[in-house]
């Protein structure tokens, strides 16, 4: 024994976490899921992971892979129709949601570089505030360490490969992506043509913050950016999103537990070139439709909070303000071989809140509850459109400003019983302002024309819910809910092609004239759960189930609604797993999804069939932070449906797809 070496010193690396202060205690009352590392680590990108989660809905079902950067929206619960997202996204306290469209661009957005996701469903009060009408996730950037952290690098079919990194030093994070794919066909069979083209895909991002501590003040400055480039599947029709942010992060936290106070300022920018095509008869070509050539967007923020403990009870004071900035150049009405008219439309929008928030967690009680009020604003808007030949005025509209001042609350009650096991109940109520995408820009998918509108008022969301779950060998839980949207905004079908209408002008035969609208009021009720295990000591398993029932009451603006679902909204969305290690170095994993029917359309007239979707990853462990894997997405090659044309053309998500990589994590 005296002559073996001594054993090797331990050293216990030191993770650095950008500045934050201790959350409050009361989370546990409202419907929340957590979204760990593991789950990250499975997903090349962050909106795949999240869905994972019962009421998580992606617009058409269609992922960032192949969507539309202004579908990319997210929301929480499948209540309300279109591609908004209804949903708050926050990294670290900073609105990740476009200035312009609300939508975000998760490739700017890795898994690699984030610790874990928070998906709060129906609590959109309290400190989370505008645009959080159905709930907010709330992302945790990864903590810095001296090193590499993360690496992903894969290749797969149809040329598509990805790379993906972060690491620095204790006070330095870099993360940086980059992803390209050929693409695959949305259009399959017969009723493909000329017209249609594989939906690609490039993208790059890249962000570093930096943080250090002074006399006790953590400081954390953030810089990021990002540019992807897309086909959209159609001959002509492709998208540019390029966009870069700054965040700048103070806060004194307590030694122990709640207190201190934290002040943050942000800014993001952010252009899209977006152009489509009008689809001829039998698919056998395409013509330009319009060509959004810029859309420049500010959008910049302060929020700042203060916590405090009075006996039992902690407690936060917080305010926040957002202001966003921006106008659409786009050409259109394509003839003769050219584009002859030129537009201009935007504005700007403000809002600004304060929150007093506070929670008691006692014993087998958890209190807690927030009141919020808000002023939103619109103004400044324009639209403008000009012959591109003459230079002569055809439309100047400056349509007047308008404001609102919207109170918000939210209340949650949980207590633990014996065995792990709980009850809890909650209410709340919140308020999303129309963006400036749904105020004041017109688009065309195809030969569907869909008008924006200026008088658009913000949407509001009263809700109630009581929920069980136990905590054990077996997690499990459970959430019936009861919501109302009043005023939602939602793609009014108002004409019918072929034809010529005010201000939208001719809509060719096959396509639809829509407006964005509010319509009346959606009520919907619903139920959620999730569970999961160890069978054994090598399986695992996961489940979870959302169904929730909408149904549209248009009143006078859209008495045609009423009765009807709301568009892009399954009633059912079921998912489950498992991680088998048969081996000691060798994880097997699959996961199920499975939605249930939905409408395309306002109507109710385009169906999309209920579909399967199988995904399968197979790891091998190198080391315990390295591992290679072969993983297949739709390894059934199930045809889910993801949209259909008004003459009964389907589009479908990617088909089987099988990729292999090495992943590192540490």
């Amino acid at each position: 024994m005296a002559d073996l070496p001594p054993p090797a010193p331990q050293v216990e690396a030191v993770v650095v976490h950008a500045p934050r202060l201790a959350p409050l205690g009361g989370e546990a009352a409202f419907s929340a899921v957590q979204i760990g590392p593991e789950a990250l680590k499975v997903e090349p990108r962050l909106d795949e992971a999240l869905k994972t989660a019962p009421g998580v809905s992606l617009f058409r079902r269609t992922g960032s892979g192949a969507a539309n950067p202004t579908t990319q929206g997210l929301s929480l619960r499948a209540i309300a129709p279109s591609g908004a997202g209804r949903a708050l996204v926050t990294l670290d306290g900073a609105p990740q949601n476009d200035p312009f469209g609300g939508w975000v661009i998760w490739s700017a957005l890795p898994p690699e570089g984030l610790d874990g996701a928070t998906v709060v469903r129906g609590a959109g009060a309290g400190p989370y505030g505008a645009g959080a009408l159905t709930g907010v996730v709330a992302l945790q950037e990864r903590g810095a360490q001296d090193g590499w952290a993360a690496l992903d690098l894969s290749a797969g079919e149809r040329d598509s490969y990805r790379a993906a990194i972060a690491g620095g030093t204790e006070s330095l994070l870099l993360t940086a992506a980059a992803s390209k794919t050929d693409g695959y066909y949305a259009v399959r069979g017969p009723r493909r043509g000329a017209a249609d083209e594989r939906v690609s895909l490039e993208d790059v991002s890249g962000a570093i913050r930096a943080q250090h501590e002074f006399g006790g003040v953590q400081a954390a400055a953030r810089i990021a950016a990002f540019r992807e480039i897309r086909g959209a599947g159609l001959v002509g029709a492709r998208s540019i999103a390029s966009g870069q942010s700054a965040t700048l992060t103070l806060a004194r936290p307590a030694e122990e537990g709640v207190g201190g106070w934290r002040l943050q300022a942000w800014l993001r920018e952010s252009d899209l070139k977006n152009s489509s095509a009008a689809v001829a008869a039998g698919r056998t070509g395409t013509t330009p439709a319009n060509d959004q050539y810029k859309t420049p967007a500010d959008g910049y923020g302060l929020n700042a909070a203060v916590q405090g403990r009075m006996d039992a009870i902690n407690w936060e004071l917080g305010a926040d303000a957002r202001w966003t900035d921006g106008k659409v150049r786009e050409r259109f009405r394509f003839m003769n071989g050219a584009f002859t008219r030129d537009r201009e439309a935007g504005g700007e929008t403000f809002v600004a809140g304060a929150y007093l928030e506070a929670a008691y967690d006692q014993g087998p009680w958890i209190v807690t509850g927030g009141v919020r009020i808000d002023r939103s604003k619109s103004s400044d808007a324009i639209r403008r459109e000009v012959d591109i030949a003459t230079g002569a005025v055809t439309l100047d509209q400056r349509p007047e400003g308008s404001s609102e001042t919207t109170p918000t609350a939210r209340l949650g009650v949980r207590y633990d019983l014996a065995d792990g096991r709980y009850v809890r109940a909650a209410g709340y109520a919140a308020f999303r302002p129309p963006t400036l995408n749904e105020l004041h820009r017109p688009f065309r998918v195809g030969n569907d024309i869909t008008e924006a509108n200026p008088a658009l008022q913000p949407e509001t969301l009263q809700g109630i819910e009581a929920g069980v779950g136990g905590e054990g060998a077996v997690n499990w839980g459970a959430t019936l809910f009861w919501n109302r949207i009043k005023d939602p905004i939602a793609n009014v079908t108002i004409g019918i092609g072929p034809g010529t209408f005010p201000t939208a002008g001719f809509v060719p035969a096959g396509g639809v004239l829509r407006q964005r609208q509010n319509t009346g009021e959606i009520t919907a009720w619903g139920v959620e759960g999730e569970a999961s295990g160890d069978a054994t000591e090598t399986l695992s398993w996961r489940a979870a189930f959302a169904f929730a029932d909408a149904e549209v009451d248009g009143g006078s603006s859209a008495p045609q609604l009423t009765g009807l679902r709301p568009a892009q909204t399954p009633k059912w969305t079921v998912t489950a797993g498992a991680d088998w290690r048969p081996l000691a170095p060798l994880t097997l994993s699959a996961d199920v999804r499975y939605e249930s029917m939905r409408w395309e359309d306002d109507l109710n007239t385009r169906r999309l069939a209920a579909g399967v979707q199988v995904d399968a990853r197979a790891a091998w462990r190198l080391s315990p932070t390295t591992e290679v894997y072969l993983a297949a997405e739709n390894l059934t090659d199930e045809e889910l449906e993801t949209g259909e044309t008004a003459d009964g053309v389907e589009s479908y998500s990617i088909p089987r797809t099988f990729r292999v990589g090495v992943s590192i994590r540490r």
